[in-house]
């Protein structure tokens, strides 16, 4: 059996996914770092308050493998999770590794 779930349908599953998360908010300058708690140096996701969001790699591909997503579509679901978080607007999304990716670590 086969079922059709709309794109809001499934936003709505992927946000109540990344909400079980709990990432905590840091607010650093312009920015606001999505964090496991605040003693992490590195955050996964990062949002410039330009518009620009940064997303740790490992959970782009853990929201792929779960659902049954392209990366790139993935991508674009956090993005808009983290608009609707926030209510700001998300102008652009990429994606890095928090190990060698310096725009996701927080500063101190």
């Amino acid at each position: 059996m086969k079922y059709l779930i709309t794109e809001s349908q499934l936003d709505k599953f992927i946000f109540k996914y990344i909400n079980l998360k709990r990432f905590i908010q840091i607010k650093k300058y312009d920015s606001i770092y999505f964090a496991y708690s605040e003693n992490d140096q590195y955050a996964q996701i990062k949002f410039d308050k330009g518009g620009w969001c940064f997303i740790e790699y490992d959970l782009i591909k853990e929201i792929s493998s779960f659902f049954s997503l392209q990366p790139y579509a993935s991508e674009r679901v956090i993005g808009r999770w983290v608009e609707n978080t926030l209510q700001m607007k998300v102008t652009n999304t990429l994606k890095g590794f928090v190990k060698n990716y310096k725009r996701l670590r927080i500063p101190n």
